[in-house]
This record gives structure tokens, sequence and C-alpha cells, in this order.
């Protein structure tokens, strides 16, 4: 670390690339989670001292590295996929690295810095085409000890905590290692808050009591095959599911299993569409007659508009039939829907596989299955702040996730939306059911542990007493708000290095923009160190 605070240039962005990688280290599958503090603190050292557009590219690199790494799922779409989502993803990382780089000598650096994470995080989550969160810190800190911030300000103060963690470190480095006094006010300071974050967290009550319990059962029927190529196989997807909650009827009826309050199925575990195809509905039908209880179905049924499909969630009940649906409100971009669709077949036939589009659903999935109102979220919607609040806000007493990875399956994919639906249980303060149909399917308490799991690719029963609750945390009422107030104070932050830099710097030796030394540097003058700082020559900041 105190060679990437003093080296040129061209030796720190070869440093962001490792810097990077550890980063995607700390998230699952690998879960090495105290990797994410020195991974952001090669951030703050690397950006310090050089240009904003300096750091723009190290921050370039550095995220580049992290999510072709995080995301290597996206191979099994294609490599084309996995780069330009990796390049879409560390974009984000440019304007991250050049506020790093503006506002790394402003009293109370590592603060802004962890706000900025913050910030570059939000804009991620919802820009473009709905954003995509995957990859913030907060996901590679479930089941860790600074999970229970959740509770108190959902995923964003998690990342806040470890990011803030991670640039006290980066602050230790400076203050001991660069300037050569270990003993100093400013390391005690530092070592005192990084020891204060993790303490802190242990104190933030985390309730897992219900109101009541009802017994759920978790069906994983399985696909015939992985990738792709499973979604043509849609009625022997079915089959499977019908054929195991056969088995789970069979198996309560000799006593094996205790009789469920209800049932879920995952996303798709019906891809032909129950109320048209008369045949879907009677297999669907006598399932869940048979087990004798409302089940919780994911099926794929026509829009009234030709061109569209529903991806959803139906209430079934063994003696009315259908009932309330949930249908997905953030279909995934190119992946159940395709932006620029006319423009883009003609150069991607690929696209073609989508057929077509997903429309959106308007309201929340909250939804009376039996005795339960569940909050129900389809896939990729577990990562989406505001999606998951809804449903609890809604009266939701135990949050369920539908989902279909099979695409994805044995990537790591799997492991890292499991985590995020373990941040969700304790920043909502709910168990998490997730119903997978070839995994991971798992039962969760609110705490984030992990009761009981599927493997993958193989059809497996989850039976388990599940607490509900109707209590709600700090997190679930305060909302996006923390987020917000973060992320405007991070870029406060940025305004006010800019402002002092260029009111303090001759007119003539100003560059353009945030672009020199002094904007580098938050005009703090009196601290610099020359052994921390890289001039603003070509070669370094440029």
């Amino acid at each position: 670390m105190r060679a990437a605070a003093g080296a040129g240039l061209p030796a720190r962005l070869a440093i962001a690339a490792p810097a990077g990688l550890l980063l995607a280290l700390s998230f699952p599958p690998y879960g090495w989670w105290p990797l994410a503090l020195p991974a952001v603190a090669a951030l703050s050292l690397l950006t310090r001292g050089v240009s904003a557009r300096a750091g723009a590219l190290i921050g370039l690199i550095y995220g580049l590295v992290f999510f072709a790494v995080l995301m290597r799922w996206m191979t099994v779409i294609g490599p084309d996929a996995w780069i330009g989502l990796s390049l879409l993803e560390a974009a984000f990382m440019v304007p991250l690295g050049a506020a790093l780089a503006a506002t790394a000598r402003l009293p109370g650096w590592p603060l802004v810095h962890a706000a900025l994470w913050v910030g570059a995080e939000l804009l991620r989550a919802r820009i473009p085409w709905g954003g995509m969160p995957w990859g913030r810190l907060a996901f590679g800190q479930a089941g860790t000890p600074l999970t229970p911030y959740a509770a108190l300000g959902g995923a964003p103060l998690v990342t806040f905590v470890t990011a803030l963690a991670g640039a006290a470190l980066a602050y230790l480095v400076v203050e001991a290692g660069l300037r050569g006094r270990w003993r100093s006010a400013g390391c005690l300071v530092a070592v005192a808050g990084i020891a204060a974050t993790f303490g802190a967290a242990a104190a933030v009550p985390t309730p897992t009591a219900g109101q009541r319990t009802v017994t759920v059962a978790l069906v994983q029927g399985n696909v015939p095959r992985l990738g792709l190529d499973f979604l043509g196989q849609r009625e022997a997807v079915l089959r499977n599911h019908v054929r195991l909650t056969d088995e789970l009827a069979r198996r309560v009826a000799a006593g094996e299993l205790p009789k469920p309050d209800l049932v879920i199925w995952p996303e798709n575990s019906s891809d032909i569409d129950p109320y048209r195809d008369p045949a879907a509905r009677a297999l669907i039908d006598g399932a869940v007659r048979r087990v004798g209880v409302p089940t919780l179905v994911g099926a794929v049924i026509n829009s009234p508009d030709p061109n569209e499909i529903y991806n959803v969630g139906i209430v079934w009940d063994p003696a009315s039939g259908p009932g309330d649906q949930y249908i997905k409100r953030h279909p995934v971009p190119f992946g159940e829907y395709v932006p620029f669709r006319d423009l883009l077949e003609r150069y991607i036939t690929r696209l073609e596989r989508v057929r077509r589009d997903f429309a959106g659903g308007s309201r929340p999935g909250v939804l009376d299955v039996g005795p339960a109102r569940l909050g129900d979220v389809i896939c990729f919607e577990v990562a989406y702040d505001g999606l998951v609040r809804d449903v609890i806000r809604g009266g939701g007493q135990a949050l369920v996730v539908q989902t279909n990875n099979a695409t994805y399956g044995r990537t790591g994919q799997t492991e890292q939306q499991l985590a995020m639906s373990r941040l969700r249980a304790v920043e909502h303060g709910r168990p998490v059911l997730i119903a997978a149909t070839s995994g991971i399917s798992a039962v969760i308490a609110a705490d984030g542990s992990i009761v009981q799991r599927s493997a993958e690719f193989a059809p497996e029963l989850l039976v388990h007493q599940v607490p509900l609750r109707t209590g709600q945390t700090v997190a679930t009422r305060v909302g996006a708000v923390p987020e917000w107030l973060l992320a405007l104070a991070g870029l406060a932050a940025v305004a006010w290095a800019v402002w002092s830099g260029r009111s303090r710097t001759p007119d003539r030796a100003r560059g353009p923009g945030i672009d020199s030394e002094a904007a580098a540097s938050g005009g703090s003058g009196g601290d610099a160190d020359p052994r921390d700082t890289v001039e603003s020559t070509p070669s370094s900041a440029q």
C-alpha cells in the first residue's frame, strides 16, 4: 500500500488491476470478505496525490478488473456480453476515481471517500435502464460482522461503513507509513475508528422472533440441463415441479414430513401459460390439489399485447385454482426485453432468443398465500432496494425470492444472489424464502443466517417452520434517505475541493476543469508531504 501511494501513474495503473481483483475476491463465490478493506484502501491510496483525470483512469482499470471477475457468469451469454457489461459498470468507477483524487486532502477525507462510494453505487443502481446494483460493497459483506448495519440504513449504510473502514486503513498508511509517525494521534484515531466500526455493529438489534409461525415447503424441481437451452424444455421443467410436489404430498401422508401451510414454486416453473394451455393448467391444478395447500407458482403468461409477455407469481388455491398474482416489475434489459430491438438485432443475432419482450407490472408483490402475507420479488429484483422495501412496507411478513438461475449454474452467480438475500433478511428483519428452479433454494432467518439450503442442479424439497413478522426495522422506515444524504455529502465535498483548489491556485497555473494538482489536493496546502504526492506532469497526471 505504501508503494501505491508514492508511485508514478504507470505504476499506479499496474497496481489498480490486482487491487480490483482483491475486491472481487471479497465477494461470493470466493467470500474472502476481509479483503474488501485493503481493496478499498488501495483505491484511496492510488488516487492520492494525482489529478482528477489520472484518478479517473485508475478508477477505470480498477473497476474493469473488479467487474470482469465478479460477473464472469456473463460469459455463459457470450464473451461480448461479459465484456460489454463489465465496461459499462466500470464506467461508474471513473467519476469515483476522479472524486477520490479531488478530495484526497480534505479534512476528514476517509469519511468523504466512504460517502463517495455510496454515491457511485447510487448511480449504478439506477442508470441505465433501471441500473445494475451487482457488486455493491454491501453485497460482499453478508454474514460478516458488518451485516447488522443493514437494519439501520440498509445496503447503503453497509457500503458506507465498509468503505469507511477501508479508507481509515488508507489513512493509517498515509499517517504512519509515509509520515513515519506510528504513534501519532491520527494513527490512534484510525485504529480506534476501525475497531469501533466493527464493535458497534454487534450492538445493532436484529429481531428474529415472529408473532406466529407457518410451515413452508420450497420446491426445487430442477431443469433437464443447464445453460440457455433449458428454456426449450418447458414441459419437462413443469413436470419436474409437479413430480416433486407429488412427492411432497406422499411424504406428508406417510408422516415423513410435516404438512406445510403453503408451498412455493420458483420462477419459470411453468413457462407454459396455464391460462391458455389446458394441459399445463391441469398439471398445476392436479399437483396443488394433491398437496392440498395454497401454492405460489412462478409462470410466464401472455399479455393482452401479442408482442409482450409477463413474468408472474400466481397464488394457486387447491379448491378455486389461480387467484391473485404478482407481475415482475423490473424485467432485465437484454435478458427479458431488448432495448432498441430493431437496431440491435441487425448486429446481435443472439437477441432473437428473446422473441417477445417482458412487460413490467405496476404494483408491489404483496400476496396472501394461505395463512401468510408474503412479499414476493422475482430473481434479480432482490438486488434493488426499493422493490424489496415496497413489499415489506406493503405488509409482507416474509420475503420470497422466486428465481431461476439455471442459465448461470455453477458460475458463482447463485452464491452472489444468495448473499443479497441474506442482507435483505437483516435489512428488513424478515425471513427470506428462496425458491429456485435449479438452486440455490434456501430458508434464511431474519438475522441473515442460512437455516436450510439446496445443492445446485438437483431436485430438492425444503420444509421449515418460519416465523412471520410485522414490525419494521429502522432501515425499512427511513428507506433511501441515508443513501441520498451520504451521496449528497460526498458530492458537496467534491464541490468544496474543486472550489477550494481553484480559489487558491493562480489563474495562470489552473488547468481545465479539476485536472490540476491543486484540485486533486483539495487546496489543503500545508499538510502535503512530498513522499505521497505525484507531480502534475504529462506523464503522471494525464
